[in-house]
């Protein structure tokens, strides 16, 4: 469907996220993709959440949908709504249906039903109702309820070909026959996904529903109740699974799965929009980074591919150091602050400018940084050695270093000051690895760290001699 095709109705999309769990990455790529839509094509994003499973939702996660989405800067036009405020019209149009005999109650038992849906299996037919209480009026099924027999409500599925027009994947045909009368309410005041979801949207005025692929089994019988009902029929969009590096679907095995554990590993919500877009769209240019408002700009749906999207979490961290290095470092600190001990922020702001182009992740700067929070270092004495030199040469080089730093006053304590006396003598021995390897093992206790240099112009002239002082004691 072209821009041109879309902006001649009123464009109104939505997110409808359960609060049974922390938003999923797969849900805010969601919720980004219906964003970008209504933000192109001049429409309203509405947020609703789906909260009529009573026995799983909790507001925890109602909290950290909406907050996750804040985070993102995934701003929505209306809502937050909550079905759970809306019961009275589900059960008003659940109410019509079977006055209209287009639903009924079943009071088949769950062992019943799943001693039949077995019995299919075994015979290799499709599972689906059998019609067992197609057939009880309404009368005798007041009846039972009012005596206190347990029930459901099951839609009356007639037998046809469904068919409708995916904007993503073409045209997509059901035959009904495969699906049976399937249960839309627990009863009068406790609606199923398909049929809240049904009036819901055509309660919104939603003119696209832009989902995930895994919804596509739903859309048939969301179509017969629409027809039902007498609601239009509104686009649908469904978007590829998005996959691990293994083609499986997205799981905890394969990365983080919730927004929130993003957020608390230290990557940036810029980064991580940036990442979700292409999960399944790609603009067709060979630029990599976008921001929020150029996304708006560029994104369409012609652009959205039908095979699942892979989820390489190398090229999340690839973006994630990308827009760190963009940051003014005193924002940076604040970002760090969280993974950091309590310290002076001009001291901080040292430590993290001098691991903003290594980070990938915010997180990082703990692991990067511990040494210069410790008292004493602990390490194995063969990491300080250079190469096969003995112990004699390596305390020998130790003593050299100690007393070239001691003879710089703490006024004069600088990078570049420090510099020039070390490589003044790595020129002297020829060997820069006998100088800064241990130096860099004694100040840090690390195999791979920032510059040795940098770090004691950091650590100060006391603590860089003490920790030299140490370190050659491992050669007594």
């Amino acid at each position: 469907m072209s821009s041109a095709e879309v902006k001649l109705k009123e464009i109104r999309v939505r997110i409808a996220p359960s609060p049974t769990g922390f938003l999923h990455v797969g849900t805010a790529r969601a919720a980004l993709f219906n964003y970008l839509f209504a933000k192109n094509n001049g429409g309203k994003f509405v947020l609703r959440i789906e909260d009529t499973d009573i026995e799983r939702s909790e507001p925890r996660f109602e909290k950290d949908i909406i907050e996750s989405l804040k985070w993102l800067s995934i701003s929505w036009d209306e809502g937050p709504f909550l079905q759970s405020d809306k019961i009275e019209i589900y059960t008003q149009y659940l109410d019509k249906l079977l006055k209209e005999n287009k639903a009924y109650y079943c009071f088949c038992a769950e062992e019943e039903l799943e001693a039949v849906r077995q019995d299919q299996l075994s015979r290799g037919v499709a599972p689906k109702y059998n019609g067992k209480c197609q057939n009880i009026s309404q009368e005798e099924a007041k009846e039972r309820i009012a005596k206190g027999e347990p029930a459901i409500i099951r839609f009356r599925t007639s037998q046809e070909k469904i068919s409708f027009t995916d904007l993503i994947r073409g045209k997509i045909e059901f035959d009904t026959a495969l699906v049976g009368d399937f249960a839309i309410a627990k009863d009068l005041k406790t609606p199923l996904y398909n049929f809240a979801v049904v009036v819901d949207d055509f309660e919104m005025k939603i003119s696209h529903i832009i989902r995930g692929e895994d919804h596509i089994p739903n859309t048939p019988k969301q179509i017969l109740i629409q027809e039902a009902l007498g609601f239009p029929k509104p686009q649908y969009a469904h978007l590829p699974l998005i996959l691990g590096p293994d083609k499986s679907k997205l799981s905890k095995r394969h990365a983080a799965v919730s927004v929130a554990n993003y957020r608390e590993e230290g990557y940036l919500p810029e980064a991580l929009i940036n990442f979700m877009a292409f999960l399944g769209w790609n603009p067709g240019t060979d630029k990599e980074i976008y921001s929020l408002k150029e996304l708006s700009q560029e994104f369409t749906l012609d652009k959205v591919q039908k095979a699942g999207a892979i989820f390489n979490i190398k090229r999340l961290d690839y973006l994630n150091g990308f827009y760190i290095r963009q940051k003014p470092l005193d924002e940076l600190t604040e970002l760090c602050q969280p993974y950091l001990p309590k310290a002076e922020k001009e001291f901080l702001k040292k430590i993290v400018g001098l691991h903003q182009e290594r980070l990938k992740k915010l997180s990082e700067i703990k692991e990067f940084t511990d040494f210069f929070f410790q008292d004493k270092l602990s390490y194995d004495k063969e990491l300080l050695r250079w190469k096969d030199n003995d112990d004699q040469k390596m305390a020998r080089s130790i003593d050299k270093t100690s007393k070239l730093l001691s003879e710089i006053s703490e006024r004069n304590w600088a990078k570049e000051n420090l510099e020039k006396v070390l490589m003044q003598e790595t020129e002297k021995t020829g060997d820069r690895g006998i100088v800064l390897w241990p130096l860099r093992v004694a100040l840090t206790g690390k195999k791979a760290s920032a510059g040795p240099i940098e770090i004691a112009a950091i650590l100060g002239k006391e603590k860089t001699l003490t920790r030299l002082e140490e370190a050659r004691a491992l050669f007594k």
